[in-house]
């Protein structure tokens, strides 16, 4: 039972040398003293946190009289009772401290680096993507160096201790964000930052995740845009129009259905042209994964006419021979006003009015979809489609990619070959010659 505790029997209670002591003191509820074996004395404030009901400890500073601990102990409980957290605040403060001395590993810029080395990079093939969501990139002579971008979230909270970023400053970044047309680039900024505070909790950084309760800043739609035939005749010339060093890889986007990331840092060394067959190493693919892409004759004739230039890294598409190509969103640009003013050229060639003529919006992402779809409407069995995307969903989830080992390696070849040959047949580059597997198991 708890005792009111007094100045003299705080100072005749001995310590226990095999254990610390904590003595409740009935005069103020919440109050601990606290023995330590070395006979050090202190004094703790035990109180539940409002948010979630769970225990939590303020030491207070230094050793107070009785009388200012029992001031202390009831502004701290009556800020618990207000729904803070007076434990957090204080390190909050402390690790403020720290930061201002240059001394504290908990900055947001330090934890963010130890958050992408440590969690994402062993876990997701889309790190660079999270570091640079969270205002980091990788140096360009090693990629395992991360640096801050200028005007990133690294940049200007990279000095800050992670525990005193608030919700309120979340939101403002999210805001801004959105202010600036990136509603989508929001929502995953708001993704990346909610998984570094619960991984800062896992490894007891910070206490709380201050993206609580913060919504994502703009609804997402799933997107079902596919080109047209007539876009798809537009876009191939657009590409041969706006040529190097982009034309090429758009083209192979479409021709493979692969992912921007794995045809724009393509190697000389992953081509087998005895076999015909692009080898995508594991190191590259998203899922993790190896996988074969059955090269097409129109995939190799894009591939003949790439400009080599050499370098160490051997890269297909590069301006420098040491790193693969940037800039694909102004390069996208560049493809969209190649498409319009071609589709204008072909309405005036018609008689039309030019003025008329749009091209509606689209992603570099809806081209992996329209050759799935285009795959589709050639006969191609949605299992042959998803082993071509390299998915792991879908047909090959669960038990099924467990224990289903089948290549798909002919399939996959005789799907590619008949896409390639339709793509071909709505460009004019080639006459119409296009296998439709349905017709042809019907025959």
């Amino acid at each position: 039972m708890a005792k009111r505790l007094t100045a003299r029997t705080i100072e005749q209670i001995p310590p226990d040398p095999t254990k610390r002591l904590e003595i409740p003191d009935a005069g103020k509820p919440g109050l601990y003293l606290i023995v330590a074996p070395t006979g050090r004395k202190s004094w703790a404030v035990r109180y539940r946190r409002r948010s979630d009901g769970k225990p939590r400890k303020l030491t207070l500073d230094g050793f107070p009289s009785l009388a200012v601990a029992h001031k202390l102990a009831q502004a701290a409980l009556d800020r618990a009772a207000e729904g803070h957290d007076p434990a957090a605040e204080k390190a909050v403060q402390k690790a403020a401290v720290k930061a201002k001395a240059g001394d504290d590993p908990d900055t947001f810029g330090q934890v963010a680096r130890l958050f992408i080395d440590r969690y994402h990079k062993p876990k997701n093939r889309s790190w660079i993507e999270v570091a640079r969501l969270l205002g980091l990139r990788p140096k360009p002579d090693d990629v395992k160096v991360l640096e801050t971008i200028k005007s990133g979230l690294a940049d200007r909270w990279g000095k800050r201790h992670v525990g005193e970023i608030t919700r309120r400053d979340i939101i403002a970044e999210l805001d801004a964000i959105v202010d600036r047309g990136g509603g989508m680039t929001a929502n995953r900024t708001l993704a990346a930052l909610r998984k570094l505070w619960n991984w800062s909790i896992s490894r007891d950084i910070v206490q709380a995740n201050p993206c609580a309760g913060v919504t994502a800043p703009v609804a997402e739609v799933q997107r079902d845009r596919v080109l047209t035939d007539d876009e798809v005749r537009l876009f191939w010339k657009a590409c041969e129009r706006i040529g190097e060093p982009f034309g090429a890889p758009f083209k192979l986007l479409l021709l493979t259905g692969q992912r921007r990331s794995e045809v724009g840092e393509m190697t000389w060394s992953e081509i087998d042209a005895d076999a015909k067959l692009w080898r995508i190493p594991s190191e590259r693919a998203k899922n993790g994964e190896p996988h074969d892409v059955p090269l097409s004759d129109a995939a190799l004739a894009v591939l003949e006419g790439v400009k080599r230039i050499h370098g160490k890294a051997g890269l297909l598409f590069t301006t420098t021979g040491e790193t693969a190509i940037s800039g694909w969103s102004r390069a996208k640009d560049q493809l969209d006003r190649a498409m319009l003013k071609i589709a204008h050229e072909t309405a005036a060639e018609r008689g039309d009015d030019p003025s008329e003529v749009e091209v509606a919006p689209w992603r570099t992402h809806d081209l992996r979809r329209t050759a799935a779809s285009g795959m589709a409407r050639l006969g191609i069995n949605l299992p042959v489609i998803e082993k071509v995307l390299n998915h792991r969903s879908g047909s090959f989830a669960g038990i099924v990619g467990v224990y289903q080992r089948h290549s798909f390696a002919d399939e996959k070849r005789e799907a590619l070959h008949a896409w390639g040959r339709f793509v071909l047949s709505l460009t004019d580059a080639a006459p119409t010659n296009v296998l439709n597997m349905r017709k042809r198991r019907r025959a």
